[in-house]
Order: C-alpha cells, then sequence, then structure tokens
C-alpha cells in the first residue's frame, strides 16, 4: 500500500508557491518539500488542516491511496 500526495499538483491549480504555502501553514518549506515527495512517515490533522484551509481543497483532493 501506498499513499500518494498531490500538493504539487494542488499548488499549481491555485497558483500558489511552495514559500507562501510553508508561511501560511506554519510549517518549514523542507517539511512541505518531504510530503511533496512522498518521504513522510506521517502527518498531523493539524498540518492537514491548515493545508487544506490555505490550498482551499479536502484531504481527498492532495492524499490519494493506492493499492499494490
Amino acid at each position: 500500500m501506498s499513499i500518494k500526495v498531490h500538493i504539487d499538483r494542488m499548488l499549481v491549480e491555485r497558483e500558489m508557491s511552495v514559500t507562501e504555502l510553508s508561511e501560511k501553514v506554519g510549517i518549514t518549506m523542507a517539511n512541505i518539500s518531504i510530503l511533496k515527495n512522498g518521504k513522510a512517515k506521517a502527518i498531523r490533522f493539524s498540518t492537514l488542516e491548515q493545508i487544506c484551509k490555505s490550498l482551499h481543497c479536502q484531504p481527498s483532493d492532495i492524499l490519494e491511496y493506492i493499492e499494490d
């Protein structure tokens, strides 16, 4: 099983930079990159909530479950 993260797609659709998202969410650009690249082992609900709030989206817009 794997979880695919679509933050890049949402950033393009919202015409927002990684820098702007990191400032709005309150986490470092390095942590945004870890999420974007699928290297994160976990995400706090509060962080996910802030990302969704900043991107005006639902969690399902940025997270996708893929069966092996």
